[in-house]
């Protein structure tokens, strides 16, 4: 971020315009998440570095407008900034900390406020936190619990006199970063903020995508401060986040006068007694985000248990004969969903192996059979996507849990050039790896997803994106992205994700395409698409 800063400024976008910016831009959040709260009262807690400049842009925007009451709280005294003096000539309110050394009037501003804007510690920081920023946090922390608890108890004595009852708890807009965060590795100190929104800056921080720091930063959004996308330090990093402009690009085109050959043709070999469902999971999925045809090859029980759930899927035996002289007729292959770890299922994935493939994707249990094999890799055609959640990796690549998941930034990237394949790293914040390529993140991190099943729709979604022509990276960032954002969605619309169905983020894919493709809403609504 310094880095990009310093040749933004030396291109001619100032730090003093980048700052005016990303003020403006934070007062823009706030407005709207106030408005959602149909409050007036913002109080800013402003630390002394950047950060605390952004609030102070944002306290000037907020107090000019007239109808809103602003306060702002400052660590230090910032004397002599000008920053400080136009917030104060628009009409907030200030309170240095170093005068309330008790927190009472801290404690009291927080108790009216309907928006606490943490503007306090950015990108710089170490842990562990300083003592007057912790008993800040502390103090701010203990007044939301205090009203959330008020917010919580209050409808179960309806009839309990009360001489003044509390606000509700304010919401809290983080700055670029909860303060306590560490923007690299995702540490976060025990006092900090519990933030609803964050708003980054320029580029999101690994910290806001690494648990548990990730945890604390609620629904994350974006301003580039003015900043261009394309601007030449931005590209050098290695990591995207996933984003509807990428998908859209990355989606297969869709002529309107085409027909079920023009979009693909995926098998999926899957299922047995335990697991008779996955495969139609992955068959629905592949089905909605637009494969043209979708066959399902299962053992007998299987395709019987299936078969009038799924009318627009075709059948076929698990035989390896058959197999054999269907697959040059597939564009796509997905390999493993509830398929058992058995000495026939072992066999034919021997068999398999053997055979000149389509595009293939290895998911689940295929990838347990191939972790027996210690020369792995170097069995799977070049191209291929395998989707390991943590413990698969860890078999995978013959490593601790532990260290799976304490490292799976370095390690996504590593496996994948090491492997050869493309890497879709299941897990909070989903990782898409693949040689020579940059680290794509998901955004996603939700219990919408965890449940049995969602893998499987996974692979469908990259599935049937990768049976549509898609490259197999292309396939696994649309899929992993679309996947995701049907859990957010079906989640939303049951008004809860404790019970969501694997079905349900299955049918929430065509939800996510109409949010990530909302040109083609509009076409069909215009009837023309």
């Amino acid at each position: 971020m310094r880095r990009i800063e310093a040749a933004a400024d030396a291109s001619g976008l100032s730090y003093a315009q980048m700052m005016e910016n990303a003020g403006q831009a934070l007062a823009a959040r706030a407005r709207a998440l106030l408005s959602e709260t149909q409050g007036d009262h913002v109080l800013l807690l402003i630390g002394s570095g950047n950060n605390g400049g952004d609030g102070l842009v944002a306290a000037r925007s907020l107090a000019e407008n007239s109808g809103m009451r602003v306060s702002c709280y400052l660590l230090r005294g910032r004397d002599g900034d000008p920053l400080l003096s136009s917030a104060r000539d628009a009409g907030a309110s200030v309170v240095l900390a170093t005068e309330d050394p008790l927190r009472a009037g801290l404690r009291s501003l927080c108790a009216e406020a309907d928006l606490v804007v943490d503007a306090l510690l950015g990108i710089g920081l170490r842990l562990p936190l300083r003592k007057d920023v912790a008993s800040l946090l502390d103090a701010v922390r203990e007044v939301i619990a205090s009203r959330r608890r008020w917010q919580q108890d209050s409808p179960r004595f309806p009839a309990m006199p009360a001489p003044r009852e509390p606000q509700a708890a304010p919401l809290v807009l983080a700055v670029d970063c909860p303060s306590g965060l560490d923007c690299d590795s995702g540490e976060i100190a025990g006092q900090s903020l519990l933030a609803d929104e964050t708003l980054t800056f320029i580029a999101a921080k690994p910290g806001l995508l690494r648990p548990p720091g990730a945890l604390f930063c609620g629904r994350l959004s974006y301003s580039n401060a003015g900043v261009v996308a394309d601007f030449p330090a931005t590209l050098q990093d290695t990591r995207v986040l996933a984003d509807p402009q990428l998908v859209r690009s990355l989606l297969p085109a869709r002529p309107r006068d085409a027909h079920k050959g023009s979009f693909g043709k995926l098998l999926i070999i899957g299922g047995c007694a335990n697991y008779r469902g996955a495969p139609g999971l992955t068959a629905l999925a592949a089905q909605r985000v637009g494969a043209g045809l979708v066959t399902v090859s299962a053992p007998e029980a299987v395709i019987h248990a299936l078969a009038a759930q799924q009318p627009g899927v075709t059948w076929l035996p698990d035989s390896f004969a058959a197999l054999r002289d269907a697959l040059p007729g597939y564009s796509a292959l997905v390999l493993g969903p509830g398929w058992g770890i058995s000495d026939r299922t072992r066999e034919l994935l021997e068999q398999l192996l053997t055979l000149e493939l389509p595009p293939l994707l290895v998911d689940a249990d295929a990838l347990n059979l191939l972790a027996a094999r210690q020369d792995w890799p170097g069995t799977l055609p070049p191209g291929t996507i395998v989707t390991p959640h943590p413990g698969e990796v860890a078999r995978l690549a013959q490593l601790p849990l532990d260290q799976v998941q304490r490292d799976r930034w370095r390690l996504g990237p590593e496996l994948a050039e090491r492997w050869k394949v493309t890497l879709v790293f299941k897990g909070a914040y989903t990782l898409i790896a693949a040689p020579n390529a940059p680290v794509t993140v998901m955004p996603y991190c939700s219990d919408a997803l965890a449940r049995a099943g969602s893998g499987d729709v996974l692979a469908g979604a990259i599935g049937g994106l990768l049976a549509q022509g898609c490259p197999p990276r292309s396939a696994a960032v649309a899929g992993s992205y679309l996947q995701g954002l049907a859990g957010t969605l079906a989640a939303e619309r049951a008004g809860t994700s404790r019970s969501l169905l694997a079905t349900d983020i299955a049918d929430g894919l065509a939800a996510a395409l109409e949010r990530t493709e909302p040109e083609r809403s509009e076409w069909a609504a215009l009837g023309t698409g």
